[in-house]
């Protein structure tokens, strides 16, 4: 098959359009001459932005996508496009319905178990995986799995990347100082996915107290009074550097490369620090499959912590029915990931970073 127009869908969030630019940066192994269009959300540009495997961006408002007319002139566009393959890893309505109305001869996308497709959207549909056998974790393994489902892949690349210009990364703020720098994601792309204010304050605390180091704050724009208030509730202000902030996911992408480590709530802040190969230490929301996203932790350079890990016996299950459950009330499983069963991983795993220690 000779595939010269190939479109990925991803219209979610920024953590998961990154992962998905694995299928861009493969697909060219296996067709170096397409034009490939990545569809996503407006705000995931910045993670997407200068990859010579995408050839074009296709980005639209998430709000505006659920309004019927524009929605429906989107079915038009991708039928007038003449797409000859589709990767659906978002599958969900309207990534189906644009699969259906595009009469792509090669269409693939994620199917749940035991629950059949009512409608041909897909060529072929793919199972998601029961559990990571690799490195990369169970999200990046089930991409990749979708794209060697029709095609060969003889080295398939399990590793996101970010592609910053030369001058993104030759950026060097003289704001941030001689001393490491440790960023602090202080609170979670949404608030079921935020720790307790008081707890991360804690955590914050610790790094200033024993390490002679600059801490960064990275929040979301919304989010700049809920991000004030943990600093308030922190010891060493004189450590924390609120001045140095990024903007935008771009601005983040070329913050971080200039940091040391990312401690944060697990999102899209972590796949950016690892798709830079910064070192991770990730806190995920008690509901979050650590399996699907936990790409390459190997306990050393990348580390995280986990409620079901420590506290197993809070947990009955964790199938899918019980973290939708846990899903709409986090707080009381949270409430239980406490600043002492975090500190019991994150202690020794920035003694590792060798991080310098404060003199007494």
């Amino acid at each position: 098959m000779q595939a010269t127009n190939i479109l990925i869908i991803q219209n979610k969030r920024i953590g998961d359009a990154l992962l998905t630019s694995v299928i861009a940066n493969n697909i060219k192994t296996v067709f170096p001459e397409s034009k490939v269009t990545f569809f996503a959300y407006d705000y995931t540009s910045g993670v997407l932005e200068n990859n010579p495997n995408i050839d074009e961006l296709w980005l639209v408002n998430e709000k505006d996508l659920k309004i019927q007319a524009y929605f429906l002139k989107t079915l038009l566009h991708v039928r007038k496009n003449k797409y000859d393959v589709i990767f659906d890893p978002y599958a969900k309505f309207q990534s189906k319905m644009m699969c259906l109305f595009s009469d792509a001869s090669v269409r693939l996308g994620f199917k749940r178990k035991n629950k059949k497709l009512k409608l041909p959207f897909y060529t072929k549909a793919v199972n998601f995986k029961e559990k990571a056998t690799l490195p990369c974790g169970r999200a990046i393994e089930d991409r990749i799995n979708m794209i060697e489902t029709a095609f060969e892949l003889p080295s398939p690349d399990y590793h996101p990347r970010i592609f910053l210009t030369e001058k993104e990364s030759n950026r060097n703020s003289k704001a941030l100082g001689e001393k490491l720098v440790v960023m602090f994601g202080v609170l979670g792309s949404v608030p079921k996915k935020s720790m307790p204010k008081t707890y991360i304050a804690e955590l914050v605390n610790y790094v200033t107290s024993t390490y002679e180091v600059t801490v960064l704050f990275n929040y979301a724009p919304h989010q700049k009074a809920d991000a004030l208030g943990i600093y308030e509730l922190c010891t060493h202000k004189e450590a924390i550097n609120l001045d140095v902030y990024a903007e935008s996911i771009r601005d983040f992408a070329v913050l971080m490369k200039q940091c040391d480590v990312l401690i944060a709530n697990e999102g899209g802040s972590v796949h950016i620090a690892k798709a830079l190969s910064k070192p991770t230490f990730t806190i995920y929301s008690p509901y979050i499959d650590k399996d699907a996203w936990n790409s390459f932790e190997d306990g050393s350079f990348h580390q995280s912590v986990h409620l079901k890990e420590e506290q197993p016996r809070l947990y009955n299950s964790f199938d899918r029915e019980t973290t939708k459950k846990i899903e709409k009330n986090p707080e009381y499983l949270y409430q239980q990931l406490t600043p002492e069963l975090i500190l019991h991983k994150l202690k020794p795993y920035l003694k590792n970073r060798n991080l310098p220690l404060k003199k007494n």
